[in-house]
Order: C-alpha cells, then structure tokens, then sequence
C-alpha cells in the first residue's frame, strides 16, 4: 500500500499501487484471475455475514472487509492457495473489532465461521444446506473444546500473518459519514429529513455499501472524499433530487474523470454481484484451501 508522503491524515487511506493492482501473489500461485475475483467477493460476503452474526455496527465489518482485501494486494501479500478465505476473513473481522469499542471474543469468533462454512449454512450450496423442513444439524457447526483450540491457533496465527503483510496499517476510514456531511453541506439533507431527501440519504449509503464488493477494489483505488462524491452524484440521479447546477464535486477537490470512472464503478456493482451469484449456484465458491485446490483442478481437467 501506498501511504500519504508524512503521515495518513484523518480522511484517507493507503491506496494500492498499480504494480500491486496488476499483479498478485495468487496469480502467481497459479489462480486464475476470474478464480480471484470470486475468491475476494466470497470473502467479502464471509466477513459480512459473520459480521452480522456478532451484532457489529457496519462500520466494523466495513472496515474488516477493506482489511481483508488489502491483505491479498499485490505480489508480496497473501496467497489464496496458501492463506485460507475463510481464515483470513476470520482473522480480519476478530482484529477490526478488537481495536474497536466492540472487541469479540476468539470464541464467538469462531463459533461465528464454525457455523457459516457448515452445511446448514445459507452461504453453502442448496445441495449442502438443509432443504423443506430439515431441521438444522447443531453437530454439524459445534466446535469441540480440542476443535476450538485448533482453530484459535491458526486465528492467532492469522491475525499476525495479515498485520504483517499490511504493515500493521489498521486505518480504515470510510466514506459515509463524510457522504452525510456532504449531503447536508449541499443543502439536500435539512435538519428535518423530507421523504425524498431520506431516500437520498440511503441511496447513497446503499451505493457505499455496495462498493464494498466491487470487482475494480474501489475501496482500494479511490480516497473517502471521491467515494462519497460519487455515491451522492449517483444516488440523486436516481432519486430525483437536483443538485446545483455548478461543478459542485470540485469543492469537494474531486476532478470530473475521477467522479464519471467511480460513478460508472459503482453503477456496475449490482450486476457484477448478480453474476457473481450465478456464476456459484451449482457449486459454492471455495472458502478452504481444499475447496480451491479441488476447483482449481476440475478447471484443470475441463480445460483439458
């Protein structure tokens, strides 16, 4: 990751470089590209639904997911063929919290991904998951206390691996709360929130929280301020609410490539994750390291 030239000011992040977006360390390890992209979208959704589970604000899981893609930048991060989904998904989500005002224990932690890679779980293939009136198998998610212990270590283990790569840059500054501010700086968002200036207001959000799972790494590419500019063009677009009619987004030092390029990303990233879901309804996206090997071996053997 790039760092600012002194330090990281409040409203920023290490961006990736473009050696780092051209080149991977899972490219390396012999994972496709697509393969790749799936991996990070099946992560990011891991994290989330875990997130969830625990009851964390999405401000944690936000920034646990932003964690975990940095970890897989370029080619001197991790490897999906040596560093699991699931355990750095795990091991992200466990530290963001940690140094949050809502910190987990390793326990419910892991309680958490015991269940979600399960086969009741709702992220498994619906050949892996319970159908019609099957009860949830309990044993199929219960982690023993020698299972428990196991997975610890390798969480531990994880979490120092990822703080490693990242350089131990836990900054992760969002763009929604910004997007508000702007929003009531642009006069569209009064005191007293109207039908349509609340509509705007989530639509924007919705944008934000979308671009979390955006195949060009967004969060990665683009600073907060950007994020937010763009998220608030495209949301009052399709709301209907005027804006001025001044080159607004400069006040917000956002030139207009920078606004269109975000604007058609995030326009994308609806369909993308449909795809993306598509793409998985035979079979699930693997979460395990013999999950990928297995996939990247049927690949293998389709391929001739």
């Amino acid at each position: 990751m790039a760092p600012e030239p002194e330090q990281l000011s409040s409203l920023s992040n290490p961006l990736a470089t473009v050696d780092q977006l051209s080149t991977s360390s899972s490219q390396l390890d012999g994972v496709p590209a697509d393969l790749e992209g799936s991996l990070r979208f099946a992560g990011a959704k891991l994290t989330q639904a875990a997130g969830i589970l625990l009851r964390l604000p999405q401000e944690i899981i936000a920034q646990a997911i932003v964690i975990f893609y940095r970890f897989y930048l370029g080619s001197e991060g991790g490897s999906f063929r040596i560093n699991a989904v699931k355990d750095v998904s795990a091991a992200s989500l466990y530290m963001t919290a940690k140094i949050s005002f809502l910190p987990q224990s390793t326990r419910s932690v892991l309680n958490v991904y015991a269940y979600l890679l399960s086969p009741t779980s709702p992220l498994r293939k619906p050949s892996e998951g319970i159908t019609g009136k099957e009860k949830p198998d309990a044993e199929s998610y219960y982690l023993s206390e020698g299972s428990y212990h196991s997975a610890r270590a390798t969480l531990l283990q994880t979490e120092s691996i990822l703080l490693r790569s990242i350089s131990f840059i836990t900054q992760v500054t969002l763009p929604h709360h910004l997007a508000l501010t702007y929003l009531q700086t642009l006069g569209v968002l009064p005191p007293s929130p109207t039908t349509k200036s609340s509509a705007l207001a989530a639509r924007t959000l919705a944008h934000l929280n979308t671009a979390l799972f955006s195949p060009q790494l967004l969060y990665l590419t683009h600073q907060p301020p950007h994020l937010a500019v763009s998220a608030i063009y495209l949301a009052a677009r399709e709301v209907g609410v005027k804006l001025p009619s001044m080159e607004w987004w400069e006040v917000f030092d956002v030139d207009r490539e920078t606004l269109g390029f975000l604007v058609v990303g995030l326009g994308s990233c609806e369909g993308w994750i449909e795809g993306e879901k598509e793409k998985w309804t035979e079979i699930s996206c693997p979460l395990t390291l013999d999950e990928l090997e297995e996939e990247i071996r049927r690949r293998d053997v389709e391929n001739g």
